[in-house]
């Protein structure tokens, strides 16, 4: 029987963390440390450490010794704020990991800038706000840098700028640009990054492809699934192998695309209506749509929108990112929404 993997953390959504999860799971046996475990997350879970991760060494230290009596064989994460815990639980126990400088500075985008810009590597500035938003999803080897999948981003709204949707292609032509690949293999190698799945956000500006962000973890909103479907390599099966010392199965096996949108508020105020036409089940390139929220919320329009602001996602497949874009159009309208304004609630 495969020994145990720890998690630090869980997403609270099914609609987001579920798909990573039963991936694990599948592959080994998932010991969660959290507060407490989200109902979803339980059928997948083989136990649970009460605590917060995230809350200091001395917890982290509690924690590596309750993980050593599970036999734990890999440390995970997909919380950004962890990433210190997993690596210092990680060193603990002597398994595989990033460096904790690394760790810190990944948990604090200015760090991350700082940390980069010391070893000669060009972080997005303030003035590089044009060019195309990709992210480089990549597994690194011992000495191996692979480029798993490119995902391009269309950001919403200023000041907001919150992603309104992904798109991940098997033939992406980028993925053959030598700039890129090389800014890729600069950033891993200059961070110290090893046996790791590895999210690295890029502007493609006038000047060169400049690093947005470096997430040492398994990418949110979907990315794993899009990029299971358009080419068939399995991030977070990768990232469980790696964590435990193992070497993934990365070859594509698929040469497709695959998407997914996210809709906001068009208006701040509280939701008075948020329907799904059932209908969406006979779309042929549809490969989920989800509510993410329900009538009674309040909720902030996209200008100024979070991730929670979100009140449904879709995913659509096809041959190529065009065929995606259709079918993600046509999903559109089988959402009905209706936002109403906010009143004093009564005395």
């Amino acid at each position: 029987m495969p020994h145990p993997v720890l998690l630090l953390g869980a997403v609270r959504r099914a609609a987001y963390g579920e798909f990573a999860l039963a991936r694990i799971a599948a592959a080994h046996p998932v010991v969660l440390a959290g507060v407490a475990p989200p109902g979803w997350a339980l059928p997948y879970l083989a136990g649970h450490i009460v605590a917060d991760p995230g809350h200091g060494p001395a917890t982290a230290e509690a924690v590596a010794r309750h993980a050593a009596r599970y036999g734990i064989c890999g440390v995970l994460t997909w919380t950004r704020g962890h990433l210190p815990a997993a690596a210092r639980i990680a060193a603990r126990l002597g398994l595989p990991r990033i460096p904790e400088e690394t760790a810190r500075a990944c948990a604090d985008p200015a760090a991350l800038r700082s940390l980069l810009a010391r070893r000669a590597i060009a972080p997005a500035g303030r003035d590089d706000t044009e060019g195309p938003l990709v992210s480089a999803e990549t597994v690194v080897l011992d000495d191996e840098v692979r480029i798993a999948a490119l995902t391009r981003t269309t950001p919403g709204p200023p000041p907001a700028r919150q992603p309104l949707r992904h798109v991940v292609h098997a033939h992406d032509g980028l993925l053959h640009n030598p700039f890129l690949r090389h800014t890729v293999e600069r950033t891993v190698r200059a961070l110290g990054l090893a046996h790791t799945v590895v999210h690295i956000g890029l502007r493609l500006t006038a000047r060169g492809p400049r690093v947005t962000d470096v997430v040492p973890h398994l990418p949110g909103d979907l990315i794993p699934l899009l990029v299971e479907r358009a080419t068939g390599v399995d991030l977070a099966r990768a990232a469980a192998a790696l964590a435990t010392g193992g070497l993934p199965a990365v070859a594509p096996t698929r040469q497709r695309a695959a998407a997914i949108q996210f809709a906001y508020p068009a208006a701040t105020g509280r939701l008075t209506r948020l329907d799904l036409d059932p209908a969406v089940a006979h779309e042929p390139s549809a490969e989920r749509m989800v509510l993410t929220r329900q009538a009674g919320d309040e909720v902030t329009a996209a200008w100024h929108a979070g991730p929670a602001d979100r009140l449904a996602h879709w995913v659509a497949e096809g041959e190529d990112p065009p065929e995606c874009a259709r079918a993600l159009h046509r999903m559109a309208n089988y959402l009905d929404v209706a936002v109403g304004s906010l009143r004093p609630q009564a005395a």
